[in-house]
């Protein structure tokens, strides 16, 4: 999955430095070191965790880098990930239309990641594809499915 990452990622510089936030999984930490230099890294984890039905306050910490205390959360990741196990039914855990083949998946996460950059604003007239410049105008499906294609996989 990083392999795809690293491909949608502008190569971190020690002045540019590639930030990302997750939880305490440490597995992050080895990977991230896989793909980019530690020096051009701003990472740190939120970890949450319970002590039986309690829920304890998070601890935030850093891992490489400087990171900025108050700058790392995880509530972006978590919120996209509830829409798309609410929008993707593959993602569900415990559902009869399950992704059972990997490209299936993959097939179904284009689509929605085409429609949720392209076609869904997030204020009139605007979706993220627009923000970043990748795009100038509001996808339709009749857009999508009569584009021009420039390249196949």
């Amino acid at each position: 999955m990083f392999n795809k990452f690293e491909d949608y990622v502008r190569q971190p510089t020690c002045k540019q430095k590639l930030e990302i936030y997750s939880d305490g999984n440490n597995d992050y930490a080895s990977v991230l070191l896989e793909h980019f230099n530690k020096d051009s890294l701003c990472y740190g984890q939120k970890i949450k965790s319970k002590d039986g039905v309690k829920i304890i306050p998070a601890i935030k910490r850093k891992v490489y880098g400087n990171p900025k205390y108050d700058e790392i959360d995880t509530n972006n990741n978590e919120c996209f990930n509830s829409i798309l196990r609410g929008k993707l039914r593959k993602l569900m855990r415990k559902s009869k239309c399950h992704a059972k083949a990997k490209y299936e998946l993959n097939m179904a996460l284009f689509f929605f990641q085409f429609y949720w950059n392209f076609m869904h604003e997030l204020h009139k007239n605007v979706t993220p594809a627009i923000l970043e410049k990748q795009s100038t105008k509001v996808w339709s499906w009749g857009n999508f499915l009569h584009a021009k294609l420039t390249f196949v996989n």
